[in-house]
């Protein structure tokens, strides 16, 4: 793995990845839930390990809207990680939200 994405891989703090999966899972949970779409996204995340790209993983679940609804929920310090990370891993800068 080159240099460049590290970081991508790099798991954030324990206390980051939990803040980002709290706030994920309570985005999910404000949709209709009445063909299971809900249920399959939080299945999905809500015993996740924070390893390799799971962090990114959940941010990459949402469009750009919600992307910026979590974004807006979540501390500096985890914003900024979240932003470093997308940096890191070849996302445009003026399409990151964080």
């Amino acid at each position: 793995m080159g240099s460049k994405q590290r970081l991508y891989y790099t798991p954030p703090t324990e206390e980051q990845f939990n803040e980002l999966k709290e706030k994920t899972i309570e985005i999910w949970n404000t949709y209709d839930n009445e063909f299971g779409y809900v249920d399959e996204k939080v299945n999905s995340i809500k015993d996740i390990k924070n390893i390799q790209d799971n962090f990114i993983y959940m941010v990459a679940m949402f469009d750009i809207v919600n992307q910026r609804n979590l974004a807006d929920k979540l501390s500096d310090e985890t914003r900024q990680a979240v932003r470093e990370r997308l940096i890191n891993g070849g996302q445009p800068e003026y399409l990151i939200n964080f």
